[in-house]
């Protein structure tokens, strides 16, 4: 999905780490009427996320992301151990990731903040709401914040 962005002046690359197919719908529906111009990379498992920010086997030639939105209740491999892998690893450790969970428990806000997570949400189950929360994820990653530069 690509969209408008005169700011970066080319696509902003998304990696949507998340196995709902609804949910995945939804995002994409709210960043379609985004303001940015924005490439959504989907992988529905950690085990994906991970090879994909590897650029293993069939994402060899993956785009890196500019921001990572992390379901934490993934299959094979759960999104907080996708995280410490990312924030242990030198070449991924300064990608942005945005946890977007059902989880409202504590101890996961806890330790994800532990694993350096950038930005903790809880997906509202309304659409509408849904709809905001991502909007408001690209508004602020996307309008207001420095990214570092992609190699």
């Amino acid at each position: 999905m690509i969209l408008n962005n005169d700011k970066y002046g080319k696509s902003i690359e998304v990696l949507l780490v998340e196995d709902n197919p609804g949910d995945v719908r939804l995002t994409k529906e709210a960043l379609k009427e985004g303001k940015v111009q924005i490439n959504i990379s989907i992988v529905t498992n950690g085990l994906e996320a991970m090879a994909f920010l590897r650029k293993e086997g069939e994402y060899k030639n993956a785009p890196k992301p500019d921001l990572i939105l992390l379901d934490l209740n993934l299959p094979i491999k759960d999104g907080r151990e996708v995280l410490e892998e990312i924030k242990n690893d030198d070449d991924l450790k300064y990608i942005p990731v945005v946890v977007l969970t059902t989880s409202e428990a504590e101890q996961d806000i806890f330790r994800t903040y532990e694993l350096h997570v950038n930005c903790y949400i809880t997906k509202p189950v309304d659409y509408e709401q849904f709809i905001t929360v991502v909007r408001s994820i690209e508004e602020f990653w996307f309008t207001i914040v420095k990214l570092p530069r992609r190699e």
